[in-house]
């Protein structure tokens, strides 16, 4: 059995796509626009029960409009059990991102009730303590992350961070209970001042046992204080909007360790699941089903 529960943000993605973003004080035409479910944590969530997590919960806050019912019912569509996603009064997250023909994008999320989810309550921790992982994000207050890093930490229950949005720094309260970082060179650059991937890897080996640093087509770096450095590749396809991809990375590779996978298995793994997401549009409804994940793994390893 794998259980995997997510403590973070669930949003809806306004998403528009465009030929190039628009620089400062630039207005382009946009040729479509799509909503679709979203937010980090629920993107981990649907990634790790599309990729075959036994159970998978999700801990957070939608609002009192119109997307807090349709999200909810995305997730619980998906396999997500939300037993404890609070419905709080007021307006639900969003994130406005824009894509543009090479697949990149750029957000704006506004938090709306996921900042409402800066505490833990009694049944949370419970549920923490029956997972084999907890994955945790940074678009809820940081007080809630942290509480939640706490309460793994207390039940022997693995922490995997994904420090995104970035912030100049991680408190080291938050960083003495985290297992696993999971960051991709931007996100390491601002947390190290390092460029270079490799030595952002080994300053942040400093402060928790383990590292991945995602490097998009590139595949990730992975290392940890027992262990040198290992890079491990990403399959080639044509990318459409890589929205999703890292979460989709976190998702898999968090079902792949709790069904006792090795670390560069679990790896080949996520990359897998989040090279399969960039070849379609969206976040959630990109993300692959684990029987997907499986048939282009074993082509591209014959």
């Amino acid at each position: 059995m794998t259980a995997v529960v997510v403590l973070g943000s669930i949003n809806m993605d306004l998403i528009t796509y465009v030929a190039r973003a628009p620089r400062r004080g630039e207005t382009v035409t946009g040729r479509a626009f799509h909503t679709l479910p979203g937010g980090k944590g629920a993107n981990q969530a649907v990634a790790a029960a599309r990729a075959g997590a036994t159970e998978v919960s999700l801990i957070g806050a939608v609002g009192t409009d119109t997307f807090g019912a349709g999200l909810l019912a995305n997730l619980e569509h998906c396999g997500v059990d939300i037993d404890l996603v609070r419905t709080v009064e007021g307006a639900s997250g969003t994130a406005h991102i824009v894509v543009d023909d090479r697949g990149g994008n750029a957000i704006v999320v506004i938090p709306g009730t996921n900042g409402t989810v800066d505490h833990l309550t009694p049944g949370d921790e419970t549920l923490i303590a029956t997972a084999d992982t907890l994955l945790l994000q940074l678009e809820i207050p940081l007080d809630g992350v942290l509480a939640g890093a706490k309460a793994a930490h207390r039940h022997d229950v693995r922490t995997v961070l994904t420090p995104s949005p970035a912030p100049d720094e991680l408190p080291d309260e938050l960083l003495a209970v985290t297992d696993l970082l999971v960051l991709n060179e931007h996100e390491a650059a601002t947390l190290t001042r390092q460029g270079n991937p490799r030595t952002a890897l080994g300053a942040l080996l400093g402060k928790v046992p383990e590292v991945v640093l995602t490097l998009g087509a590139e595949g990730c770096l992975y290392a940890s204080r027992e262990h040198e450095p290992l890079h491990v590749p990403a399959p080639v396809v044509e990318a459409v909007d890589s929205t999703g991809a890292g979460d989709t990375f976190v998702g898999a590779l968090a079902v792949a360790l709790g069904e006792g996978r090795t670390m560069p298995q679990a790896l080949s793994w996520a990359a897998c699941a989040a090279a399969l997401t960039v070849t379609k549009p969206g976040a959630i409804a990109a993300m692959p089903f684990r029987t997907e994940i499986e048939s282009a793994g074993e082509q591209g390893g014959s």
